[in-house]
């Protein structure tokens, strides 16, 4: 195959969704020095007809100035998702919120703070100038790396349930973070056909020359059950020619930050909770130190809310405050869970071994403002500090609900791995559940923390948490 062939395939333009995250962050950190840079320069010029700013101004500017870049960074977390920052109405809205919230808590403290000082017009044009630039550079973006002619040029090696697992995983995004060549499969019986809607182009005799006729960038072998010698040898001569070979699951992965867990087997379980999601204990006594922290924060505002709340609940639907119930910890060991009370009392058999859902009717008015800004949950941060539970993990179940969702969902168990939390990756990308269709999916979310969980990923999660709730995204 002549070399000017791999060369196309290997352009530096086609970037994969962890690549596409990194752009976004060196593009918005240039776009929001740029907007620091603007603002020092009108500060400046405010007091000063001529010249630059200089070296000693800048340094006698207040340090959370200097700070603003970081917190307009921390502002958009929301819209590092590759697919969020590929449609411009999410990313207008997203940027625009970001500037709101910015400005509102700089009002808040500037209202607060003693007159004169904390300066108004060196923020506002931070803030107006980080939304502009920010937009114009992701507008850039979305025009530029969406585009077809730089998206990678997939074929799938495999066209039973795992490969239609991930087509539908990738025609479920807009816009789609590949572009579908084909599909390469074994099976006579599937050439020339469909599979969810894209043609079968031949077996494993004709895959490199699908590679070569079609530019593939990549393959994805989605191939569940054994794999014929010749397709093996056919994928090895493809990586050799330059084409990147991916794991269905790695992809499915990469794309919903979620694990398919209806097409693992034990194996990957051991290799990925046993071999790879092994934690230090350094991790360990940084989550425990987070989790205090977070714990005493959450209950010094339980205190302040808790006369508030607790009367009004009183008034509306009489005692008790607080609602308990025994849910199950990490490695199934059961603890009393404590929230402020949002339904109407009654009997304990009766709370048991239900959804979410189940009791609507028995919810208060108040109760659903609690349910809808996720005040209910405060009570939670005192089973933090005794240990129960985490800042993060995976929302604590009911046993009785366990031991019969682990007969119908494969892996279930595997979310006892890790300390149960009052927010989780789960709760922030899927909210709530009513089904066993609903639990496989946030299932699959909660797998995907115990993979890859780390200090820096409870941080992610605990700041989308914050945009859920001011956001009133909750039941």
């Amino acid at each position: 195959m002549p070399p000017s062939r791999y060369l196309s395939r290997e352009t530096t333009w086609r970037l994969r969704p962890a690549e596409r995250r990194t752009l976004l962050l060196l593009g918005d950190i240039a776009a929001v020095l740029l907007a620091w840079g603007t603002a020092v320069y009108i500060w400046w010029a405010s007091d000063h007809l001529t010249g630059l700013p200089s070296r000693a101004y800048i340094a006698e500017l207040p340090l959370w100035f200097h700070l603003l870049p970081l917190f307009w960074l921390l502002l958009l977390i929301e819209l590092y998702n590759p697919h969020k920052a590929s449609r411009w109405r999410d990313t207008l809205r997203g940027v625009f919120m970001a500037g709101v919230a910015g400005l509102a808590i700089y009002l808040l403290v500037y209202f607060t703070s003693p007159p004169l000082s904390l300066p108004r017009k060196g923020v506002a044009v931070f803030f107006l100038a980080a939304a502009t630039y920010t937009l114009t550079w992701r507008y850039l973006y979305i025009r530029v790396f969406t585009a077809p002619r730089f998206m990678r040029r997939v074929l799938v090696v495999g066209g039973g349930k795992a490969g239609r697992a991930v087509l539908q995983a990738i025609q479920g995004l807009w816009p789609p973070p590949f572009y579908i060549v084909g599909i390469v499969d074994d099976d006579p019986a599937k050439h020339g056909n469909l599979v969810s809607s894209v043609p079968v182009l031949g077996g494993a005799e004709r895959l490199l020359e699908i590679v070569e006729k079609e530019g593939v960038s990549d393959l994805i072998v989605a191939i569940s059950g054994e794999m014929s010698g010749r397709m093996f040898q056919a994928i090895l001569d493809a990586q050799e020619q330059g084409v990147e070979i991916s794991t269905m699951a790695a992809v499915y992965e990469e794309l919903l930050e979620r694990v398919p867990i209806k097409h693992l087997d034990a194996d990957w379980l051991i290799r990925s909770f046993v071999d790879e999601a092994r934690v230090s204990t350094f991790y360990l006594m940084g989550k425990r130190a987070m989790d205090i922290v977070g714990g005493l924060i959450g209950v010094a505002i339980l205190l302040i809310l808790l006369p508030i709340i607790g009367t009004a609940i009183a008034l509306e639907s009489g005692f008790p405050i607080f609602f308990k119930q025994v849910r199950s910890g990490r490695g199934g060991r059961p603890f009393t869970m404590i929230k402020f009370r949002t339904m109407r009392p009654a009997p304990p058999e009766e709370e048991q071994g239900k959804w979410a859902d189940d009791d609507a009717h028995r919810i208060t008015g108040l109760g659903r403002f609690l349910r809808k800004t996720h005040l209910d949950e405060f009570p939670q941060f005192i089973n933090v500090l005794r240990g129960d539970m985490s800042v993060v993990g995976p929302r604590p179940e009911q046993p009785s609900l366990i031991a019969d969702l682990e007969k119908q969902i494969p892996f279930y168990r595997a979310r006892l791995l890790a300390k149960p939390g009052v927010t989780g990756w789960a709760q922030v990308n899927y909210g709530y559940v009513a089904s066993v269709h609903d639990t496989e999916i946030k299932l699959e979310y909660d797998l995907y923390y115990i993979k890859h969980r780390s200090l820096w990923f409870d941080f992610v999660i605990i700041l989308r948490t914050l945009g859920t709730v001011f956001g009133g995204k909750g039941r």
